[in-house]
Order: C-alpha cells, then structure tokens, then sequence
C-alpha cells in the first residue's frame, strides 16, 4: 500500500508507538506522534528514535486543527477505541489502524497468527522455534514482546512470521489475514477494557475473520466460547482437544499426542517434552497443528518439541532451596492461567497472588487449590478482595504480603521439604511494576536470595 507522504497520526508513545513511527519514517510518511500524557517530555521520546527521524510530538491535548489534517490514525494496544478523539475520527471516515494492521499492510510472506486468554507466549515460541528448523526466514512478533512493524519491512516473499496477538492488538483489525490462526481458549480476561464478554470473544475472533475457506483456524475443542464461535469463522477450522479423540485434529490419547488430517500421525509422548501440565500439552497440539499445516516435516516437529524449555515467567524454575521448589509464573495475570499453574504442580504448594485489578472473579481459582495449596500469600491490589472470596470458600491460611520480596520470605517460611513455592498472582502488575516480567525478575532475584 503506498504510504508515502500520508498524514499520520501515531498514538502512544511506548515500544509499538515508537516501532511504528519507524516504519512510516522509512515509508517516508508525515508522522504526528501524540500521547495524552501530558507529563512526558520531548528529549525522552527523542531518545528512543533514531538522529534525524523527521516527526512531530503533541502531549497532553490533540488539537481540533491537527485533526482536521490526519489522514490515517495508527493506535497503539494500550490505547482504547473508545476515546472520544478516537470516536471521532471513525465518525469521519478516518481510517484506524492498530500496529498490526500497518505491519501487515507493509510486510511480505506467510503469516501465522495465534491468540487466547492464556498460553500464547509458550505457543508462539514454540511455533518459532519449530518454524525457524525448515524455514530460513523466520520472524517471531507481536505481543511476544517483539513489534511487528519493527520487522515488517525486513520480511521478504519467503519469509515465514509468527505473530502472538492479543485481544487489544486485535481490535482494530481491518483486512489482517494470516494463513494460519490459531486461538487457544477464551477464558473472562481484560473486561475492564472490552467492558463485556461479548466485546473480548469478538476482539479475539477478529483474528479469523478475513481467513477464507482455504485457510486454517486453529481452535481448542474443550472451549466452549470457541465450540459457539466456530460455525461462524470463515476459515476451515481444525480442532486440537485434551480430553477427545478426534475424526479429524490433533489431541491427546494416553498420554500421546497424535495428529490426523488425512492420515494417523504420532507425534510425542508428554513425557518426552519438558513442558509441564495439560495446559502446555494444549499449547504444543496448537503448534503442531500449526506447523502441520505449514508444511513442516514431522521430524523436524518432534526434534523442536522435545528441546523446547518453558518460555520465562510462564511455571519457571528458578531454584531448589532446603528441599523446596520454586516457580516464577508472573505472566500468570489473571485466574484461569493461575488455575492452569496450580494444577501443574505435583506437591503441597504455596501460593503467592494478587497485583492490579482487572475486576476478575477468583472463585474458581481459589477453588483449584483443594488438596494441593497449602498457604496463600496475598500483596498487592487486589489482596484484600481474594482473602476475602478465599475464606467465604474456606480457605483460611492466608498471609497478607506490602511487598513481594516480603511474600517470597513468607512463602518460604510456610515451606516444607518436598514443597514448592509457586508465584502465580492471577492478576496484572501494574499496581506495583511496570510489567509481569519486571515482577518475575525480581522474583528471581528474591527466591536466589534466600539463606
């Protein structure tokens, strides 16, 4: 698409609203660059572009004339569309882009595409790796924490991209259509942005909805908002399942993954990946099927499934200490994940949760504990709220935490040899990081303290 000399308007000013200003400064387009936040300063943005990128900055306030000027509004995902500024470009017929639409406009190649409440990172790392043993151009983006529009323009006819995408990257999807999709589950996530559960499964399905019959969707059969979802998806989709044996899919059956499209295929047995948990066997069926389908030869498949280690911050090991186990799983933010990482422990375990407040409900978290969670310690936001929907489901041995290094030396006092210690906050960190992996780094730092 020709973009050259295109007023844009990039809004935020964060790793996708400075990728992005990149890419149009090599399309050799004008480039408005506007946060709302009126407290930043021009010299740190400055700093993050390259000498001598030709931009303009607006802080605080967007003004009525520059408006008048834009002809294309790229929105970075933390930047909601429900703004009024934003509401009124649409009303005018302005077209508003996220970053993935203007990376895909710009970039070349295959793309496959995965999404889901929980489990994209493992999928779309492993995926990458399994992409990068047949494919010699091979792009790993998106929500991964790689923009896409950083790499797009390096993409060549060949080359092979594998973007994790989330609810938010996705909302603003217009004609983005990979050839693969994959959506992994749909699980209550994010509704203080997407307001209702409508609002997200639809942001979520965006993903598939320019795929044409003679594309592959990738879903999770134990789903139920993708089994209501899926007769309504354009794309042929191809089911992977936990706990049925499928016509035609790829599940689990005694503890082997095996996949079929035309023909029976053994792919692996579980105890052959380091992976643990049903929760990842579902994310290697995801990337398997999507590899399958790529044309990706099956020892190729099964060499990159069998060396992949846990991606970091997803049931991490960190250290053994005095005879007990522990696991940094900070990317664990909200209650289905952290119920995914609570059954993946195969000891009494201590628990420690809590951060930002994205209104989840942590009934059924708190409910996954039985006969396995020993001790709950609560820091953060939303403590006070999950002690309280914990001891109304009788779990009483809580112990509440003013900081995380505090928590880390709780959990390790109420720890017994053969124990693990598991921080899996099912909730965002924003009330006391700046990020999930800022959380679980210091984790580390913390747990590999202990004397």
């Amino acid at each position: 698409m020709e973009l050259r000399d295109k007023t844009f308007l990039v809004v935020g000013t964060g790793i996708s609203g400075i990728a992005a200003v990149k890419l149009l400064d090599k399309m050799q387009a004008e480039i408005i660059l506007f946060d709302s936040n009126a407290e930043l300063e021009y010299e740190t943005i400055q700093k993050k572009l390259p000498e001598g990128l030709k931009f303009s900055l607006i802080l605080g306030e967007l003004p009525q004339e520059v408006m008048d000027k834009i002809q294309i509004v790229v929105l970075s995902p933390g930047v909601p569309t429900d703004l009024p500024f934003v509401i009124e470009f649409e009303e005018r017929k302005v077209p508003v882009w996220g970053e993935v639409e203007l990376a895909w406009l710009c970039g070349k190649g295959k793309v496959f595409a995965i999404t889901g409440t929980n489990g994209k990172t493992t999928t779309t790392a492993l995926t990458g790796e399994i992409m990068k043993t047949y494919f010699d151009s091979v792009f790993v983006v998106g929500n991964i924490g790689m923009p896409y529009t950083e790499y797009s323009l390096s993409m060549k006819e060949d080359s092979v991209t594998v973007a994790e995408l989330s609810s938010f990257q996705l909302e603003t999807v217009q004609r983005f259509c990979p050839q693969i999709s994959a959506i992994l589950n749909i699980t209550p996530d994010h509704l203080n942005r997407h307001h209702t559960m409508e609002c997200y499964v639809e942001a979520k399905a965006n993903i598939a909805k320019n795929q044409t019959k003679e594309q592959i969707c990738i879903l999770n059969y134990e789903d139920a908002y993708l089994q209501k979802i899926a007769a309504d998806l354009p794309a042929d989709v191809f089911w992977f399942s936990s706990n049925h044996i499928l016509e035609r899919g790829i599940w689990l059956e005694e503890e082997q993954i095996i996949y079929c499209d035309t023909e029976r295929i053994p792919i692996c047995g579980i105890h052959d990946m380091e992976l643990l948990g049903k929760h990842n066997y579902e994310n290697v069926m995801a990337a398997v099927a999507i590899a399958m389908h790529a044309g990706v030869p099956v020892d190729c498949i099964r060499k990159a499934v069998r060396e992949f280690h846990a991606v970091e911050h997803r049931i991490e090991f960190v250290r053994e200490f005095n005879g007990v186990k522990y696991y940094n799983d900070s990317k664990g933010t909200n209650p289905d994940a952290a119920i995914k990482a609570v059954e993946a422990m195969v000891s009494p375990t201590v628990v420690i949760g809590g951060g930002y407040d994205k209104k989840s409900s942590y009934e059924e978290w708190i409910a996954s504990f039985a006969g396995k969670v020993k001790c709950l310690v609560l820091i953060g936001e939303t403590k006070d709220v999950i002690a309280e929907t914990a001891r109304k489901k009788g779990f009483t041995n809580i112990i509440m935490a003013d900081s995380l290094e505090e928590a880390v030396r709780a959990g390790s006092k109420q720890a017994e040899l053969g124990d693990a210690v598991l921080l899996s906050p099912a909730c965002a960190s924003w009330d006391m990081f700046k990020s999930y992996e800022e959380r679980g780094t210091l984790f580390k730092e913390y747990v590999r303290g202990l004397k």
